[in-house]
């Protein structure tokens, strides 16, 4: 078969549909240092070098404990040296006697003898040359010693050897051949080197430097690509006009009365954020526009205003939630606050969509609901507001059928996950930021504490207390629904073992619930009406409650394997206390004694608002998820790390010269292939 750079990589050689599923996100995320290429009789202890030599002898050793050993001599002409690998039985069939060998790893004492210890290893099967002294034999292009070599994310039956052998087999016939597709201007004023230098040497460079150039240039290809793609989504945007047009200055009266009979006074954020959601409303463009705020930082009153607006202005609105739980909650909320005022709020689940489906649902004012909305049969002839709460958690096609069941309605999006100020500005480019930044006034800080393992008695004891003498509720968060059998899972609580221990010995005398992501729908409505009407005192529960669950009189959240958790994600779980006017707690257990974990969680004692919590987990966590759990609908960046700065704005700068008509899309049609294929996973959940 005849390979071009259009050949799928599941055609490749050796490779396959299966293991190219598993190759997607494969650049190296280190080099191992084999550039030290040594004589035999010059290798000391503790070093890490290339040895290259010949073969004198390979076997198989069998001790009396059942160990398998094999061991190797290699001999230059300066002397001869030992290895030794473990439970490879296979080598002695892989490397033969007088082949010539290269081998890369540590040296080290093996009783009296300086050996080679399970070392990298490469057979030389290609002419070789004398160094300058004539003294060591060296191979021509190797590939997995005697260089930086790659060492890639291994998943199953996928080694980082086998990798580094199937790209550079590739490269030996598409190197240098990979076309350019951004033009020179945007490559020379940001200091890239070419793409085709960029895919080679992140693989196999000479040196850390053309390493570094070559990881520089391709995360900013991936950041130039998401803000190319979200400003010229703005840029369509922009080009649409409203048919549902709303006026706020003709109900000036009536939303004042309504903000003047709520039960709390709005905070200034809120206030400001209210005048911008009305600003947009007004325009004959529509309003896209994300709210940004803390868990109980007041979205959903914002989201009531607009939405009663839009109801004075006799049209439509729908919010649209990533669960049922939390879908529920804001129906509770909406529904009590405007249906006083005259105002239909139904709620559209999986479970609740039959009552409302059809022709009857025309005259609704509000619906509220999860993907159901989403349902052919809903009707929505005047809809002019779209809300969608958690908007990471959907995907771009499922945001644009909702908003295709009007006609071109304002979109306000809301999310309660601290994102810092530089992922908001790569990931959702597109959108005006509004920002609660301050709490409801009379809400008091959540005192936090890293609780050490020697103090888990007291801390239960202390709980109890709250509970028999202060009336109080409490939440116990468990990261695992099984237990788990990986050696590294061992210590983290599965959830639902821990309910059987806290409720049978910590307990007894107590009321506890249990909830997780695996029950249905009706079986978590049951367990939170029990705790909300305080038939139950103590809730343990998966990560599940981060959103939609309000208990004004649970005052405790106990986290067990914080560690396993972001920052950014913990806060957000905190969040689920302090709802009411009691003092509130928030306890980090973790079996980890590393004096970074414990710092890092410590972070939380002393920051109690989100954004800066998120920058903080940004700085520490580096490259990776954003935060800390994974957020669907966020790119995953393969190479870029978000914590760049530097690269974020170089690459919006870039991107806004082809939006702004310094270059022309359609005379780059590589970019326009890369641009249509970038995708973001459309994941959602009910």
């Amino acid at each position: 078969m005849i390979l071009s750079l259009n050949t799928p990589v599941s055609q490749v050689y050796m490779i396959g549909p299966v293991y190219a599923s598993r190759l997607e996100k494969h650049y190296p995320s280190r080099y191992e240092d084999y550039r030290q290429i040594s004589k035999i009789s010059l290798v000391q202890p503790g070093e890490t070098v290339t040895i290259i030599g010949k073969v004198v002898e390979i076997r198989n050793v069998f001790t009396k404990n059942h160990k398998k050993i094999q061991k190797a001599v290699i001999s230059d002409e300066t002397g001869e040296m030992e290895v030794i690998w473990y439970n490879q039985t296979f080598l002695t069939n892989v490397i033969k006697k007088d082949s010539i060998i290269s081998l890369s790893g540590k040296a080290d004492w093996f009783g009296s003898k300086v050996v080679m210890n399970s070392p990298d290893y490469e057979i030389i099967n290609q002419p070789i040359r004398q160094l300058a002294d004539h003294s060591t034999i060296q191979p021509f292009n190797s590939i997995h010693t005697g260089r930086l070599v790659p060492i890639y994310p291994e998943t199953y039956g996928v080694s980082s050897k086998w990798i580094r052998s199937r790209i550079y087999s590739l490269f030996k016939q598409f190197k240098g051949k990979i076309p350019e597709y951004l033009p020179d201007e945007i490559i020379n004023e940001n200091g890239l080197v070419n793409i085709s230098d960029a895919v080679y040497n992140i693989h196999f460079p000479n040196n850390l430097e053309s390493a570094e150039s070559a990881r520089k240039r391709l995360a900013f290809d991936e950041f130039f690509l998401i803000q190319l793609s979200s400003q010229l989504r703005k840029k369509e945007w922009k080009k649409e006009s409203v048919k549902f047009k709303v006026q706020s200055s003709k109900f000036q009266k009536e939303i004042q009365d309504f903000i003047s009979k709520l039960p709390f006074t709005l905070t200034t954020s809120q206030e400001v954020a209210i005048r911008e959601i009305f600003n947009d409303l007004s325009k004959n463009q529509p309003m896209n526009r994300m709210l940004e705020g803390d868990v109980g930082s007041g979205k959903t009153v914002v989201a009531a205003i607009a939405m009663y607006l839009t109801y004075l202005n006799g049209f439509q609105s729908v919010l649209m939630a990533p669960t049922g739980i939390l879908a529920e909650q804001h129906f509770k909320t909406i529904n009590n606050l405007l249906s006083p005022l005259g105002v239909h709020v139904s709620l559209v689940t999986s479970s609740s969509k039959s009552k409302v489906l059809g022709s009857k649902s025309e005259n609704n004012h509000i619906f509220i609901g999860t993907q159901a909305l989403l349902n052919d049969k809903l009707k929505m002839k005047k809809l002019g507001l779209v809300v969608i709460d958690e908007q990471q958690r959907f995907g771009v096609e499922q945001r644009a059928i909702l908003k295709d069941k009007g006609k071109s309605p304002h979109l306000l999006t809301m999310t309660a996950t601290p994102i810092p100020r530089t992922v908001a500005l790569t990931i959702y480019g597109e959108l005006d930021l509004s920002v609660l930044s301050d709490m409801p006034k009379g809400r008091k800080e959540i005192k936090t504490w890293v609780v050490p393992e020697e103090k888990r008695a007291g801390a239960y004891r202390w709980i109890e207390d709250r509970v028999i003498k202060e009336k109080e509720q409490i939440f116990i968060i468990c990261p695992l629904v099984e237990e788990s059998e990986s050696e590294t899972m061992a210590a983290v609580k599965a959830v639902k073992v821990e309910y059987d221990r806290l409720k049978n010995e910590i307990f007894p005398t107590l009321s506890l619930g249990l909830l997780h992501g695996r029950m249905k729908t009706k079986e978590k409505n049951e367990v939170l009406d029990q705790f909300r009407s305080g038939k139950t005192t103590i809730l343990v529960a998966t990560p599940v409650v981060e959103v939609g669950i309000d208990i004004p009189n649970a005052t405790v959240m106990m986290i067990e394997g914080a560690e396993r958790f972001g920052l950014a994600g913990l806060h957000q779980l905190r969040g689920r206390v302090g709802r009411g006017d009691k003092q509130s707690y928030c306890l980090l257990f973790t079996q980890k004694s590393q004096p970074e974990i414990v710092n890092r969680l410590k972070y939380l004692e002393k920051i109690h608002d989100g954004p800066t919590l998120a920058e903080a987990d940004l700085k520490l966590r580096g490259p990776g998820e954003v935060y800390g759990v994974r957020q669907h609908g966020v790119p995953n960046l393969k190479i870029a790390s978000y914590a760049d700065t530097e690269n974020i704005m170089k690459s919006k700068s870039s991107a806004l010269k082809f939006v702004n008509g310094t270059f022309e899309l359609p005379q780059f049609p590589l970019l326009h292939e890369k641009l249509n294929s970038l995708t973001i996973k459309n994941i959602s959940r009910d």
